[in-house]
């Protein structure tokens, strides 16, 4: 249910006043239990309108200059070499292969 423009601002008033509800509708001549269903529409749609996503921080990658390939020297004396573009994750398992 949508609220008009009256409705939010006796809304936005008493939360700014510290009052009660009952205390508000009191000194404002509301009715309690009408105020009180202005406020749980207000929160339903203040809810259906939040966005759902949140802030992340995201690290670039470090780029590596082309052409240049990976050499790695095992202990075996056996050398490898990748290009720059091998995922790190798969050099990883790899090596852990090899050890």
């Amino acid at each position: 249910m949508a609220l008009n423009e009256r409705q939010l601002k006796h809304i936005k008033t008493w939360q700014a006043s510290g009052f009660s509800q009952t205390d508000y509708c009191q000194k404002n001549g509301l009715n309690n239990k009408t105020f009180s269903r202005w406020v749980c529409n207000y929160q339903e749609l203040s809810q259906a309108t939040m966005p759902s996503l949140i802030a992340i921080d995201v690290t670039p990658p470090v780029p590596l200059p082309p052409n240049v390939d990976l050499r790695l020297r095992l202990v075996n004396g056996l050398l490898l070499e990748l290009p720059s573009t091998t995922s790190p994750r798969w050099l990883a398992e790899l090596l852990k292969c090899l050890n």
